[in-house]
């Protein structure tokens, strides 16, 4: 089995975003045994930031953008100083890998990250894979190694993605707060609970918080993968979500799988905008898989450039689909309307090939 496991910032670190080895010397021990069982495993891992925070001696976590980035720039060195003495212990060979969203929308850079991974494998190392915060153009954003890992576990052809954190599993409430809140041990692939918002971050130290989990782990359903979230805590949680035991939240596959450019614009990818259509446009996006055509647009919400993925929403407001613009917001506005023929340069607001129908999923 193929699997990809991932640790936040919150379950490696303390309250000072102090790096834990003790939790790292865990989750090396976890990959080691499942290793020697035979699996392939690939670790996304956060903490670059918080790593850089403490090494500072920073009293908090920066908000500005350019401070984020420097930070990770500190703490990524020191987080896979930890991981490599950790592996070593057992004789692995550790390999860091930074990636950016870009290498998952190109489609010469998705095909050379797939490569560089599958080699890796095959030369018998641990890739440990985190973003590339450091020289990011745009903001990090909050649960960006979550999304990571979803789309990491498509591109490697994972079986299972094993999203390791704070608690042990969803639960019908909060369990911190909630003392009657009951784990939820499963969930199908078309239940509404993958479609649900959840609270956002979990902690200071880290950026991602269950919300971002459920959305990775529609991610993977949506490429066809398992994905089991349980408690970064438990011992051998690693093996246990392989061997299929009781524990955590086990999420199903869909019969639906999306390409890694789609499910960037479906799921991971920031909305910059929306645009309204009408029922004709509508019935053709989701019956007939069409483009987005400048006819059918009845509203334009937003500041957005060509290139930029917006929300498609019906006459009745409900989402029908995630797209990429081939418009900025201003030619949608001037456009929308009108027959394509009447219009010079691109006839689509959306193409098919850049829009994913979310309507019923």
């Amino acid at each position: 089995m193929r699997v990809v496991v991932k640790i936040g910032t919150s379950s490696l670190t303390d309250e000072a975003g102090v790096l834990q080895p003790a939790v790292i010397g865990s989750v090396a021990d976890q990959i080691a045994a499942a290793r020697a069982a035979g699996h392939e495993v690939l670790l996304v891992t956060s903490g670059a930031v918080a790593s850089g925070v403490a090494s500072l001696g920073l009293a908090s976590r920066p908000a500005d953008v350019l401070s984020l980035q420097a930070l990770s720039a500190v703490g990524q060195p020191r987080l896979m100083a930890a991981y490599d003495a950790a592996f070593s212990r057992h004789g692995v060979v550790a390999a860091q890998v930074l990636l950016v969203p870009h290498d998952f929308v190109d489609r010469r850079q998705y095909l050379h990250a797939r490569d560089t991974l599958l080699r890796l494998l095959e030369l018998g190392c641990v890739p440990i894979i985190n973003e590339n915060d450091a020289i990011a153009n745009n903001e990090i954003r909050y649960g960006d190694n979550d999304h990571l890992s979803a789309l990491l576990a498509h591109l490697v052809q994972a079986d299972m993605l094993v999203l390791l954190t704070d608690t042990d599993g969803l639960h019908t409430a909060d369990p911190r707060t909630n003392p009657d809140a009951r784990r939820i041990e499963r969930v199908a692939a078309d239940d509404p609970l993958l479609s649900v918002s959840t609270t956002g971050a979990g902690t200071d130290r880290g950026s991602g918080g269950m919300s971002s989990k459920l959305a990775s782990a529609r991610i993977a359903s949506w490429s066809g993968v398992v994905a089991v979230i349980a408690a970064a805590s438990r011992e051998g949680a690693v093996m246990s979500a392989i061997a299929g035991d009781s524990m955590g939240t086990r999420l199903e596959p869909h019969d639906r799988h999306l390409p890694a450019r789609k499910l960037w614009i479906a799921f991971a990818a920031d909305v910059e905008g929306t645009i309204s259509v009408d029922a004709g446009a509508r019935d053709a996006l989701t019956g007939r898989g069409t483009s987005l055509l400048p006819a059918g647009v009845v509203g334009c919400d937003g500041t957005f450039a060509a290139g930029a993925v917006i929300e498609i929403l019906g006459p009745d407001g409900v989402l029908v689909a995630r797209g990429m613009t081939a418009m900025d917001a201003d030619a949608v506005r001037s456009s929308m309307g009108r027959r394509t023929g009447d219009l010079s340069g691109t006839g689509e607001v959306v193409h098919r090939d850049d829009l994913v129908v979310l309507a019923g999923a």
